[in-house]
C-alpha cells in the first residue's frame, strides 16, 4: 500500500511521520534530523536551499533567506499582523496589485504558498528516498484557529509540492490522536495547549472508547515563538541604541544576527538561569566597531515575554466556556510546540487548569505523529478510532442592513451542513448577491470576507416573495462550500471559497508546470550541493589530521597531500560534477595516507620517540 505522509508544516520547524506496520514512525531527513527547519533560501547563482542548509547560511544571506512563511500564508497585505511583521523580517515582502502578500527574491515575487511548497517538496523527496517509492498523498496539519483562507492556501501549497492533500486537520487534534493512541478504551477529557513558532491554539477534547471528540477550540494565529524572539530582539535593539546611539532596525544583516542570537538565548533559558548574548562587530561608527555583549537572565526574559504568555490565558478560558467545562473537569493538559519548554509557560498552564501539564510526549513530533495516525485511520491501517473535529469560527452571510447571519456556529462538529431560506429586499429583484463571511461579530463588515457570488435570473415578484435557499457545507478538512438556489425555478449557483490572498487554479498549474520543467536541473543542483557538502567535510577532517600528524609523512608525501588539499578547496568553487568527483577520490586517497600515518604513530615503539 502506498505511503501517506503525516506532515506538521510548522512556522519554525516541520516534521513528517508515516504508519509502518500499524505504528507511526517519524522520518529523519537527509541529515539524520527528525525535524527540518521551515526555511528556504536563494543563493547568488539562483540555487534554492531548503531546511538546515538554508538556515546555516542565513546570517550571510539574510535578505534572500525566507523563514516563518506560515505566518503569511492565506493573509492579505492590509492585515494588521502583516503590517506589524514587516519591520522585523530580514527579507522583503511586498503587496501584489490584488492586495496579496508576496515575498520578493531579486527580480521575482513568490507567494507564501510557493515558499511553503518548497518545504513540503523537500519533505516529500527525502521520504521518497527513505522508502524507495513515489509518494503522492499527505495529511497536513494547521493551527486549529486557521480560517478558511489559510486552510485553502495550505492545501494549495501541498498541491504545488506534488501532493494530494487528503485532509487538513487541526494541530491540537492531531496531538490528541498521538496522545490517545494507546488509550482507545479510556474515558478522559484533555486540553491541548499548543504554542509553536508562530501560532497558539487551545483545544478541549473528550476521548471515549476510541472516539476523539473536539468539544471546543480557540487561539491566536499570530502568537508564538517568533514573538518571543522578537521581544528579545527589541530589548537588544533598545539597549544598543542607549549604549552606542545606533539603530540597527534597517540593517538586514544585523537583524538576522540578532534573530539567531535571540532564539539561541531563549532556548538556553529553558534550562539555565542566565545566558550571555555576544555579537561582536555588529556595527561601527566614526569611533570604531561596536559590539553587543549582554547578559540576559531568566527573570528578565520572563518579564519581556510575560504579555505574550498572558495572551494565551483568554483563549483557554474561552475554550473551557465553549466546552461547558470548569478547569478541574479537565483530566490532562498536553503541551505541544517548542515554546512550551519555557518554564514560565508551563507555570501559566498550571495556573489556568489547576494541574501540572503532562510531559509524556515530544512537543516537536507529536503533531506529525497524529497526522500519520489520521492517515492510518483513513487507509484502514489503524482501527477503533473515530475523530470528530470542529470549525473554529462561525460562518454565514451578509443580509440587508449589513447584518451578519450565522448559518454554522463556531465549534460545530465537522463535517457539517446547514440550510436557511432568505428572500429579496426589493420589488422585481432578479439578482441576489451572496456575501460569505467568517467571524463572530454581529455587524457584517467587522468579519472576514471569504468571497461573493451572484444568483441571477430570479423571476419578477414583490419583495419578500422569492425564496432563496442558501446552504453552507464544511468538509472534514474544514473547507467551505456555499450554494444558493431559487426554489421557484431551481436555478442555482455556488462556489468553493477561494482563499483571500491565495492562488487561482491557473496560478497553481503554472507553478506546478514550472517546477516539473526545472525538476532535472534542480535535481542536478541538489546532487552537486550534496557532493560539495561531502567534499567540504572530507577537506575539514583531513586538514585537521594533516596538521596533527603531517610531520610523520615523508617530505614528498607531505607536499603531495598539501597540494591535493589545495586543489580540493579550489574544486569547491566548481560547478561541474566531474571536478567534484575527482576531488572526492583524491580526498579519499589523502584519508588513507593520513590513516596510515596515525597507525604508524600509534604502533611506533616508545624507544623510537
Amino acid at each position: 500500500m502506498a505511503k501517506v505522509l503525516g506532515i506538521d508544516l510548522g512556522t519554525t520547524n516541520s516534521c513528517c511521520a508515516v504508519i509502518e506496520v500499524g505504528s507511526p514512525q517519524v522520518i529523519a531527513n537527509r541529515e539524520g534530523a527528525r525535524t527540518t527547519p521551515s526555511i528556504v533560501a536563494f543563493t547568488e547563482d539562483g540555487e534554492r536551499l531548503v531546511g538546515q542548509i538554508a538556515k546555516r547560511q542565513a546570517i550571510t544571506n539574510p535578505s534572500q533567506t525566507i523563514y516563518a512563511v506560515k505566518r503569511l500564508i492565506g493573509r492579505k497585505w492590509a492585515a494588521p499582523e502583516i503590517r506589524d511583521a514587516r519591520d522585523h523580517l530580514s527579507y522583503p515582502i511586498v503587496a501584489a496589485p490584488n492586495g496579496d502578500v508576496k515575498i520578493r527574491v531579486r527580480d521575482r515575487d513568490y507567494s507564501p504558498e510557493e515558499i511553503a511548497a518548497f518545504v513540503l517538496r523537500e519533505i516529500k523527496e527525502f521520504c521518497e528516498e527513505a522508502f524507495g517509492e513515489e509518494i503522492r498523498e499527505a495529511i497536513i496539519t494547521v493551527p486549529a484557529y486557521f480560517d478558511d483562507s489559510q486552510r485553502q492556501a495550505t492545501r494549495d501549497a501541498g498541491r504545488i509540492a506534488g501532493l494530494e492533500v487528503l485532509r487538513i486537520i487541526n494541530e491540537p487534534t492531531a496531538a490528541s490522536l498521538a496522545y490517545g493512541l494507546e488509550k482507545t478504551k479510556a474515558h478522559e477529557t484533555i486540553a491541548v495547549y499548543d504554542l509553536g513558532g508562530g501560532t497558539f491554539d487551545i483545544s478541549i477534547l473528550r476521548i471515549d472508547n476510541g472516539m476523539f471528540e473536539v468539544l471546543s477550540t480557540s487561539g491566536d494565529t499570530f502568537l508564538g515563538g517568533e514573538d518571543f524572539d522578537r521581544a528579545i530582539m527589541d530589548w537588544l535593539l533598545g539597549e544598543f541604541i542607549a549604549s552606542a546611539g545606533i539603530d540597527l532596525r534597517q540593517d538586514r544583516l544585523a537583524l538576522q544576527r540578532l534573530k539567531e542570537a535571540a532564539e539561541k538565548a531563549k532556548c538556553e533559558l529553558s534550562t539555565t538561569h542566565e545566558t550571555t548574548i555576544a555579537l561582536p562587530f555588529i556595527a561601527s561608527d566614526a569611533s570604531g566597531p561596536k559590539h553587543i555583549n549582554q547578559v540576559l537572565t531568566r527573570d528578565r526574559f520572563e518579564s519581556l515575554v510575560e504579555p505574550l504568555i498572558q495572551r494565551t490565558a483568554e483563549p483557554c478560558r474561552n475554550a473551557l466556556e465553549s466546552a461547558g467545562l470548569q478547569p478541574d473537569q479537565v483530566d490532562t493538559v498536553i503541551l505541544v510546540g517548542g515554546q512550551t519548554r519555557t518554564p514560565r509557560v508551563q507555570q501559566m498552564v498550571e495556573t489556568i487548569f489547576g494541574r501540572a501539564p503532562s510531559r509524556s510526549i515530544n512537543p516537536d513530533e507529536v503533531v506529525a505523529v497524529g497526522a500519520a495516525i489520521q492517515a492510518g485511520v483513513l487507509r484502514g491501517e489503524i482501527k477503533d478510532i473515530v475523530l470528530l473535529d470542529v470549525t473554529p469560527l462561525s460562518l454565514g452571510i451578509e443580509t440587508h442592513g449589513g447584518i451578519f447571519v450565522k448559518l454554522i456556529e463556531r465549534n460545530s462538529t465537522i463535517p457539517t451542513k446547514n440550510t436557511q431560506i432568505f428572500t429579496t429586499v426589493s420589488d422585481n429583484q432578479n439578482v441576489v448577491e451572496i456575501s460569505v463571511l467568517q467571524g463572530e461579530r454581529e455587524i457584517a463588515k467587522e468579519n472576514k470576507s471569504l468571497g461573493k457570488f451572484q444568483l441571477v435570473g430570479i423571476p419578477a415578484a414583490a419583495r419578500g416573495v422569492p425564496q432563496i435557499e442558501v446552504t453552507f457545507a464544511i468538509d472534514s478538512s474544514g473547507i467551505v462550500n456555499v450554494s444558493a438556489r431559487d426554489m421557484a425555478t431551481g436555478r442555482a449557483q455556488g462556489l468553493q471559497i477561494n482563499p483571500a490572498g491565495g492562488l487561482s487554479s491557473d496560478e497553481i498549474e503554472r507553478i506546478v508546470a514550472e517546477a516539473d520543467a526545472n525538476k532535472t536541473l534542480d535535481a542536478k543542483k541538489k546532487e552537486l550541493r550534496r557532493l560539495k557538502n561531502k567534499l567540504e567535510g572530507l577537506i575539514t577532517g583531513n586538514e585537521r589530521i594533516f596538521r596533527e600528524f603531517g610531520n610523520l609523512l615523508q617530505p614528498d608525501e607531505r607536499d603531495r597531500v598539501g597540494r591535493t588539499l589545495q586543489v580540493a578547496k579550489e574544486a569547491m568553487t566548481c560547478e561541474e560534477r566531474g571536478d567534484i568527483d575527482n576531488a572526492l577520490l583524491d580526498m579519499q586517497g589523502v584519508s588513507r595516507i593520513l590513516t596510515n600515518a596515525m597507525l604508524y604513530k600509534t604502533d611506533k615503539p616508545a624507544s623510537a620517540e
